[in-house]
């Protein structure tokens, strides 16, 4: 399959995007968890520390997240190269890389959606 330089440009603006809403993300869980934690120190109670485990769990889930996204910007602007360099199946070949790489980073952000969503849901059945 040929493609040509432009393509693999046209995933940066999704790519900047969805780095941009990991990092909000990630920025509002840590700023739970400090104020868990400070919560915590303050009075120990199992609920916190469940909630502080929750969130542990999130944050590493963001920073694959993040993690997949990035690898996935860098090999972009690398199959770009190679495609500038007219080395078009290694372009084609990392360009491809770099998409199945945003897919896991979609996958892990469904993921985490999930488990945000079964903590909501743990928290309102608490108010029932």
């Amino acid at each position: 399959m040929n493609i040509s330089l432009t393509t693999p440009a046209l995933l940066f603006p999704a790519i900047s995007l969805l780095l941009l809403a990991y990092t909000n993300r990630f920025l509002t869980i840590a700023g739970l968890i400090r104020s868990l934690h400070k919560s915590y120190q303050e009075n120990p109670n199992k609920n916190i520390k469940a909630q502080i485990v929750n969130l542990k769990r999130r944050v590493n889930l963001i920073k694959n997240m993040q993690i997949f996204g990035i690898v996935s910007l860098l090999l972009c602007v690398l199959s770009m190269f190679l495609i500038y360099e007219e080395l078009q199946f290694y372009g084609s070949l990392v360009f491809g890389v770099s998409l199945v790489l945003l897919m896991l980073s979609l996958v892990l952000s469904i993921i985490e959606i999930q488990i945000s969503v079964k903590a909501l849901n743990i928290q309102l059945d608490g108010m029932k």
